[in-house]
């Protein structure tokens, strides 16, 4: 339970500051928690492939964080398109 909960916060401020980087501003709370949350998912994967491991709080938020902004960029260019 403890887990989740702390994925859920993780999530919510990587998402929040995905979005503050790359548009100026966060997208609502469920937004937020599911950007980050599918951005931990894409930067787990990303950091997997270059040898890379955080087992801490703030690796963890590095890593969501890394990986929400990839996944708005991509959104970003997709709809572009």
């Amino acid at each position: 339970m403890g887990s989740i909960i702390g994925a859920l916060i993780i999530g919510g401020l990587a998402g929040w500051i995905a979005g503050n980087i790359m548009r100026g501003g966060g997208f609502g709370i469920l937004g937020n928690i599911g950007v980050g949350i599918v951005g931990a998912l894409i930067g787990r994967m990303l950091f997997g492939l270059l040898g890379l491991f955080s087992g801490n709080i703030i690796g963890s938020l590095v890593t969501a964080t890394v990986g929400a902004v990839l996944l708005l960029w991509v959104i970003s260019k997709v709809k572009k398109s």
